[in-house]
């Protein structure tokens, strides 16, 4: 279970050092310049303790998954991109391929 949440944090970093990016400004305001690598290094370290256990395959889909998940919402709520339909419904498609990736016998 524990590899789980070392995943969910390593998604947390990730989406951090993602927002990180934006609110830098092509790299004109220091410190979210700065935190775009701190964040990235947590994750990177997360990620490689979580694939001892988690199948690669499965942790990398899951990681990124829920990462672009996680974006796109903040870009919606936070940043003001549009919330389109078609958008709402390719999110839903990246949810349906983690849970499907994680029902095919993915092993913990």
């Amino acid at each position: 279970m524990w590899h789980w949440i070392l995943l969910l944090g390593a998604i947390v970093l990730e989406v951090c050092g993602t927002t990180c990016m934006k609110l830098s400004e092509g790299f004109t305001k220091s410190l979210p310049s700065i935190l775009i690598f701190v964040f990235y290094a947590g994750s990177f370290t997360a990620m490689t303790v979580v694939v001892k256990v988690i199948d690669i395959s499965v942790a990398y889909a899951v990681w990124s998954g829920l990462g672009t998940l996680l974006i796109a919402v903040i870009g919606m709520l936070w940043f003001k991109e549009p919330a389109t339909v078609l958008r709402m419904a390719f999110i839903a498609l990246i949810i349906a391929g983690c849970v499907g990736l994680n029902l095919s016998g993915a092993r913990p």
